[in-house]
């Protein structure tokens, strides 16, 4: 019995080591002065300060902050009140049949997505560029927001609400009051989430870029056709770094929101 106990533990040793191996493999070999992955030489931090005094690359970070930060704050945003409405539908088909489209939308492959928005940008004149990176991430992220704050609305008793109410609440204090505390850590989650989701899409910026424009994803895609260099390890290195970042302030926050609940006393 000892034996199959261990088993478990030992199988999420194996895939945590298939998964972060060859990432730590690459940020290793970013601090190589000898230019390549084979041998390490010595340790240096020149890639990484080639990273910074490129001004294209500096440029394309920051433009890729800003489609992350808008996308996920007016996907949160739009999240929430999709996630409210399902929840408030009084038509249990018709509640059933959204839910399945919202989530096939996150089910759906990366490429169809990319491809469709780029037929309808095409369609309608849109300008591939800011505009038609921006409304795409907003796009596939409204399905994850929903999907995240879901749970959190449908664990809040109807009773609250009806509380609220017969205490002489009007309809956005008891939204504004009640609603969105409670579902205060799924509309978190639904943030960072769309956030991280933004920062590392490929599949469907590549397919609406254009004009100049460009991410950190399309630019790393970019400089490996031209050839392995040690500054995407560098810079692979970096986005590493601020995923990790945000995912401890996440925690972080959660665990904030938690703290004073923990306190009240029965």
């Amino acid at each position: 019995m000892e034996k199959l106990s261990k088993l478990p533990k030992i199988y999420l040793v194996v895939v945590f080591i298939i998964l972060y191996a060859p990432i730590f493999y690459l940020i290793f070999y970013s601090f190589n002065s000898g230019g390549n992955m084979s041998n390490f030489e010595s340790f240096t931090l020149e890639h990484y300060s080639a990273v910074f005094e490129d001004t294209r690359l500096i440029v394309i970070l920051i433009n890729t902050i800003v489609v992350a930060l808008l996308s996920a704050l007016v996907s949160t945003a739009i999240g929430v009140l999709g996630a409210l409405s399902i929840v408030f539908m009084r038509n249990k088909a018709m509640r059933n049949a959204v839910l399945s489209l919202n989530n096939i939308l996150i089910v759906s492959p990366d490429v169809i997505i990319g491809a469709s928005f780029l037929i309808l940008f095409t369609m309608i004149g849109v300008k591939l560029g800011f505009a038609s990176v921006l409304i795409s991430h907003i796009a596939f992220s409204i399905p994850i927001v929903v999907i995240m704050v879901l749970p959190k609305l449908q664990e809040m008793s109807p009773t609250l609400i009806d509380a609220a109410l017969d205490l002489g609440a009007s309809k956005r204090d008891v939204l504004t009051r009640v609603i969105i505390p409670f579902i205060k850590p799924g509309i978190l989650a639904g943030f960072f989430l769309a956030l991280t989701y933004s920062l590392d899409d490929f599949a469907v910026t590549f397919f609406v870029t254009g004009n100049g424009f460009s991410t950190l994803s399309v630019e790393i895609y970019s400089m490996a056709r031209a050839g392995i260099t040690l500054t995407i390890n560098a810079l692979s290195g970096l986005i590493f770094l601020v995923t990790v970042v945000l995912v401890l302030g996440y925690y972080a926050v959660s665990r904030k929101t938690k703290t004073p609940l923990s306190g009240v006393k029965k």
